[in-house]
């Protein structure tokens, strides 16, 4: 892959992932509907930062394998590919309802430093973060540019970055949004076809480039 193309791939797929509900994305929503923008941005920041554990884990116990053998490379490769297009067929069979908040959940009044710790917790347990880390950096590692560890932390924290500023916008429009998207099942739907459509053809995109460069 091309410089360009190489980064083309990566952002949108970074894109993509962050922009598709999930746990973290629920619960940011749901405390910017019960508190407001201020603990919403604090349960961003949290999420976000309990998503660096998961990049590291992902890029010390990935780096020995991913230098072990060619094999071994094109395994974890085509595994990742899978969880991509995995991801996407789940999208595309989306009824529009991924983000429905119950409306009879009762609130808890958390301050921006609890909502913070929360949010780092939320995910730290959520196994699916993992899961994609491990799953995703690996396709982007080009083994001619030297450590893969320090290659997969640099872009475990682009995918951090990316995803902080999504979440951020999605806390600042949450009430009007998350309205929308309930009273419009259609629209909602349409999104989550869009982006499992992306995650599919990137999935293929990915198990059909070529090997190490």
């Amino acid at each position: 892959m091309t410089d360009w193309n190489y980064w083309l791939v990566f952002f949108t797929a970074a894109i993509a992932l962050n922009v598709s509900p999930g746990p973290d994305l629920l619960y940011i929503l749901s405390r910017t509907i019960a508190q407001g923008t201020k603990v919403g941005l604090a349960s961003a920041a949290g999420v976000c930062s309990g998503a660096v554990v998961h990049v590291l884990t992902a890029a010390f116990g990935l780096s020995a394998l991913l230098a072990t053998s060619a094999t071994t490379f094109a395994v974890v490769k085509y595994a990742g590919a899978a969880y991509l297009l995995y991801l996407g067929v789940q999208a595309l069979k989306s009824r529009g309802n991924a983000l429905e908040i119950p409306v009879h959940e009762e609130s808890v009044v958390v301050t921006p430093w609890q909502a913070f710790r929360q949010g780092a917790l939320v995910d730290i347990l959520n196994p699916k973060t993992a899961i994609f880390f491990m799953a995703f950096l690996p396709q982007f590692v080009r083994p001619n540019l030297g450590s893969s560890s320090s290659q997969l932390i640099f872009l475990g924290l682009l995918v951090i970055f990316v995803g902080l500023i999504i979440e951020s916008i999605f806390v600042l429009i949450a009430a009007r949004s998350t309205d929308f998207f309930r009273r419009n099942p259609k629209t909602s739907a349409w999104l989550d076809h869009a982006l499992g459509a992306i995650l599919v053809s990137l999935g293929f995109k990915l198990a059909l480039t070529g090997g190490r460069e």
